[in-house]
């Protein structure tokens, strides 16, 4: 399984970014997608994921500014983030936990640098 993501960049204070992250490889059809993100000198963190099924969830740092969504068809997951501040700005990183045959696997994608500035 691999994930490639795409749409970061350099934006200003209450801007707009648009990430996404395809799998790609053998992908169950039970799973969840994830957007996690690491600033320098900080944890990993969760931002959004969705489960194949639909059910979202949130970082409460990030709810009603980004919007998670996914696009089964295409193993595809998006987030949308709007109302950007400097504190946003990380690494953020795509995630895919499957379970098939009653195995968890977890995949990490690259990760793609957002950078807010002031």
């Amino acid at each position: 399984v691999q994930l490639q993501a795409s749409g970061g960049g350099l934006v200003q204070t209450g801007g707009s970014l648009r990430l996404s992250c395809a799998a790609s490889g053998s992908i169950s059809s039970i799973n969840v997608m994830a957007w996690y993100r690491q600033a320098p000198g900080k944890q990993r963190v969760l931002v959004a994921g969705i489960s194949s099924g639909g059910t979202t969830n949130y970082g409460d740092y990030v709810k009603g500014r980004f919007t998670v969504s996914r696009d089964n068809a295409k193993n595809t997951v998006y987030l949308q983030m709007n109302s950007l501040t400097p504190e946003d700005t990380a690494v953020y990183y795509c995630n895919l936990d499957q379970w098939s045959v009653g195995r968890r696997s977890g995949y990490w994608g690259q990760g793609t640098q957002v950078t807010v500035s002031s």
